[in-house]
């Protein structure tokens, strides 16, 4: 059982997709001033250019829903170094989850419109984006990713489908079958990969 949830860039609306009753969120927005959830704690933080405000192997899970893509790639700081913010937040993510933990990701992908109509999505997610930080040697390690992920499932998907984690049994997938032919649109990604720690 999922107990302790993390939801990156919660906004005003915390998703807790494995219903853990412990949710904590981060966004850079200032600390809102509204009625949250029970058991809901809210940090602010930038998340592409600050780690994460939590201790190692603390969270059970992390989301993160329409985040990804509005996280740089590659920053050039006003001293000349050279940041890879996306990297670093997927160390992040994985440092703060238990082992065996899980992070489930949504984000328009390429070559989807979405991906690229809002003038923020800086970090274009491909179909194979999520093999750099999955398999016995990560692609990413050459940019500095130390931690492992392996997959439970990425693949193209409508929005409508992919905020609820469990595995589709047939019925669902002859549902996401009629509707990638009816409107000929999977326009995101969804990962849920599992942290694999020593």
């Amino acid at each position: 059982m999922q107990t302790i949830h993390l939801d990156l860039g919660c906004g005003t609306q915390p998703r807790n997709p494995y219903a853990a009753p412990h949710l904590h969120g981060v966004d850079i927005r200032p600390a809102q001033e509204h009625s949250q959830p029970e058991g809901f704690t809210y940090t602010s933080t930038n998340i592409a250019l600050e780690p994460l405000p939590f201790v190692d192997s603390y969270f059970d899970s992390v989301s993160a829903f329409d985040v990804l893509e509005h996280v740089p790639r590659q920053l050039v700081m006003p001293n000349g170094e050279l940041r890879l913010p996306f990297v670093q937040l997927m160390n992040e993510i994985h440092r703060v989850l238990k082992p065996g933990g899980i992070f489930l990701a949504l984000t328009p992908a390429f070559p989807s419109e979405t991906a690229f109509v809002d003038p923020t999505h800086v970090n274009i997610i491909t179909r194979h984006t999520h093999t750099y930080f999955t398999g016995p040697s990560p692609t990413a390690r050459m940019y500095g990713f130390n931690g492992n992920f392996h997959v439970r499932r990425a693949r193209r998907d409508a929005p409508k489908n992919i905020y609820k984690p469990e595995q589709p049994n047939w019925r669902k997938w002859v549902r996401r079958a009629q509707h990638i032919l009816s409107n000929g649109s999977c326009s995101h990604m969804v990962w849920e990969l599992i942290c694999e720690k020593n």
